[in-house]
Order: C-alpha cells, then structure tokens, then sequence
C-alpha cells in the first residue's frame, strides 16, 4: 500500500450561499480546496487513469454539486460534499476546505470559511 494524497486547490465555483440577505439574491464566488487521501501503488506501477481518482472528474463533479446547492450554512455545503466526495470517490480520508473571498473582503480580512476532515 502507498499513501498519497490527489489535490485540488483554489478551484473556484459559485453558488447562492449565506443567512444574509443580500447573499441569498446572486451567486458569489467560493474557493475550495481539497485533499483526497488515495492508496496511489497501482497507479504508479500501471500509470493507469482507472486505478486512481481523476482529479478532473472531482472538479467538475465540485463545481456541478456547488453551482445546484442553496444552503444557508457553508458547514452545510461542506458536510454535503463530503459525503457525496465519499460515496463517489471513495478516499480514505478527505480534507475539504471553503472559503467566501467577497465576505473576506467585506471583513477586512484574507479568508474565512470552513474546514472539515473525514
């Protein structure tokens, strides 16, 4: 068996996300960041797509669940994911990070978001 982690970082989505009301009438951008904990052994030794995840698929599956979804809570959003991450991908573990970079901005501040690991 051989640890290895497939990434993806800073992909960019929107969806209608937030209590407020003004973030309930558009969509604002989300920036996400994950890490997928993958046994990478048959990959490496085939160099075969089929025995590993397909990060391309992930992001596009991301942005297709994120772009559908109206919740209110980003610790909502995140535990969806998760569990849809799970079911489809299948990770050892995962490590999902969401971040609202105009409510950042609005705050003065370079991030906020959320983080869960599973």
């Amino acid at each position: 068996m051989s640890a290895g982690t497939i990434l993806v970082e800073g992909l960019r989505a929107e969806a209608v996300v937030g209590v407020h009301p003004h973030e309930r009438i558009r969509r604002q951008p989300l920036l996400v960041d994950l890490e997928l904990d993958h046994d990478v052994a048959a990959a490496a030794a085939g160099d075969e797509l089929a025995a590993t995840i397909d990060y391309a698929e992930v992001a596009t599956a991301l942005r297709e669940w994120i772009g559908a979804s109206e919740p209110l809570l980003l610790e909502r959003l995140a535990e969806e994911l998760a569990e849809r991450l799970c079911q489809r991908f299948r990770p050892r573990a995962l490590r999902l990070t969401l971040r609202k970079p105009e409510a950042a901005a609005a705050l003065g501040c370079t991030a906020v978001g959320v983080r869960i690991c599973r």
